[in-house]
């Protein structure tokens, strides 16, 4: 739908955003009951146990980075902790509910966030649904990683922008990049659009504020435990290049052309390709990622744009760092789910068709055939699919990014 079609459309008002939440609410508890049904409910390859033994070490007195390994930031504590309080058996239960809590409040927050642009009533109720609907089309992976903590924080983050409210929403941010880094990509794209809009004061006056929250997170570990902070942060930094990355992929599909023989390795908990070429893939792929994203930087601050501006090049950001990052577990995904929906006009349109194929694709191999894709079998091809779709999910957000819309000076 573009911009101007969404004129002839009653727009969205505060009785019809509670409306569309509670049918929103209602599909995705739907949603949730049914991944533990059915072909959902098979070969779960689950992370709960690992989140169960951070909790517990937390709760019996045990600082992280000094008395254990952590390989997340610390604002993901919380997700780790909080369903940790229930115990034993019942903490995959506890973890869940939290789960879901926190996707009730990124629906929250997207719906917010299109109120605040001024959404119409069928763009409104269809990006509820979509997200609604999402996690049947993701599978049973959202149920046990904590990714929609991080993910919801973003889009309240952007709702709060939105909602001129610049300094809550960098302090939101910046509380969501303390649990998982992908939002930092965000906050330039937040200064500059803060900047345009309030003044470079208050720009850096909200900097202040996402450092600060940034700083309180990280600065009790530094102080106790900096070498294991340090040695956290280092081993995300030098991950290999991941079984599931483009790269990889695209070295799967060689090997099953006959044209390549992978070595798969275990290590920094996941599998990996081992070798020179993978290895020099994956250097090739960080830098492609720092181009995208900062291709991104550029056009959002050569071209002014207006507040729907700002949910594309947020939804733009974060797919490039997803799509070609040298690491690309399937839980990444989660990050898009409240960010894609959000999208206005054909680009809308088209991202959402985009990633919905890629969250099916993902599905049809993760995590049923996932062991025979280790195994370097025929499952290999999807994953190729997969990330394939998720460069075609970039380049349409940018190619939406690109264009100069009329009037987007005006509505700056």
């Amino acid at each position: 739908m573009s911009t101007s079609s969404e004129h002839s459309f009653p727009r969205a008002e505060p009785g019809r955003l509670a409306e569309a939440l509670a049918l929103g609410i209602v599909l995705l508890t739907v949603s949730w009951g049914l991944l533990h049904v059915g072909f959902w409910d098979r070969d779960q390859i689950i992370d709960t146990p690992v989140y169960q033994g951070y909790g517990d070490a937390v709760l019996d007195g045990q600082v992280p980075y000094r008395d254990f390994d952590l390989e997340y930031p610390p604002a993901a504590l919380p997700a780790f902790v909080i369903p940790a309080l229930a115990r034993g058996e019942d903490y995959r239960g506890a973890f869940e509910l939290c789960m879901w809590a926190c996707a009730v409040a990124a629906l929250i927050a997207l719906g917010v966030a299109l109120t605040e642009v001024d959404a119409t009533r069928p763009r409104l109720f269809g990006a509820v649904a979509f997200f609604s609907l999402a996690p049947l089309a993701l599978g049973s992976v959202i149920l046990s990683r904590f990714d929609l903590w991080p993910a919801a924080l973003t889009i309240w983050a952007l709702a709060a922008l939105l909602g001129g409210r610049p300094r809550v929403g960098l302090g939101i941010l910046g509380l969501a990049a303390a649990a998982k880094i992908f939002p930092l990509v965000i906050l330039p794209i937040a200064l500059i659009w803060v900047g345009r809009r309030r003044g470079m004061r208050e720009a850096l006056a909200g900097l202040g504020v996402f450092a600060a929250v940034v700083l309180a997170c990280f600065l009790p570990f530094l102080i106790l435990a900096p070498g294991g902070v340090a040695h956290s942060i280092g081993e995300q930094l030098g991950r290999p290049l991941q079984l599931e990355a483009l790269g990889s992929s695209f070295l799967l599909a060689a090997h099953r052309l006959g044209l390549y023989e992978p070595t798969v390795a275990n290590s920094h908990g996941s599998q990996n390709l081992a070798g020179p070429l993978p290895d020099g893939l994956a250097a090739f792929q960080t830098a492609v990622q720092a181009v995208a994203v900062i291709v991104v930087w550029v056009l959002v601050a050569t071209r002014t744009r207006g507040r729907e501006g700002l949910l594309l090049v947020a939804a733009a950001a974060v797919t490039a760092f997803v799509a070609f990052g040298k690491v690309l577990s399937p839980q990444f995904l989660i990050w898009l789910l409240p960010l894609v929906p959000a999208v206005a006009g054909t680009t809308g349109l088209a991202a959402g068709a985009i990633f919905a194929l890629a969250l099916v694709t993902t599905q049809a191999w993760f995590p049923y055939r996932y062991w025979d894709v280790v195994a370097l079998g025929s499952p290999g091809w999807l994953v190729f699919a997969r990330d394939l779709l998720l460069v075609a999910l970039f380049g349409t957000l940018l190619a939406g990014l690109s264009r100069r819309r009329p009037g987007a000076a005006r509505s700056a």
